[in-house]
């Protein structure tokens, strides 16, 4: 259960390194992306969220997804 709260935080941190790189390239982070990068971490959430009880990913995620539209 471990692997799996595990890979599901490296694939959330690769979405939010995706969105600062986008972000570095083009000034700002299109607002499509930015939704659709949304859905992708509630989905990785909500697949950890199957399997494991192991707390803490969520409320990472959702505070980069709060910054990110703090941003907007």
């Amino acid at each position: 259960m471990d692997l799996i709260w595990l890979n599901g935080l490296i694939a959330t941190e690769l979405i939010q390194m995706t969105e600062n790189t986008s972000a570095l390239l083009r000034e700002e982070v299109p607002e499509r992306c930015k939704l659709e990068h949304k859905m992708l971490r509630e989905q990785a959430i909500s697949i950890v969220s199957k399997y494991t009880e192991r707390g803490g990913l969520d409320e990472h995620v959702l505070k980069h997804s709060i910054e990110d539209l703090s941003n907007v």
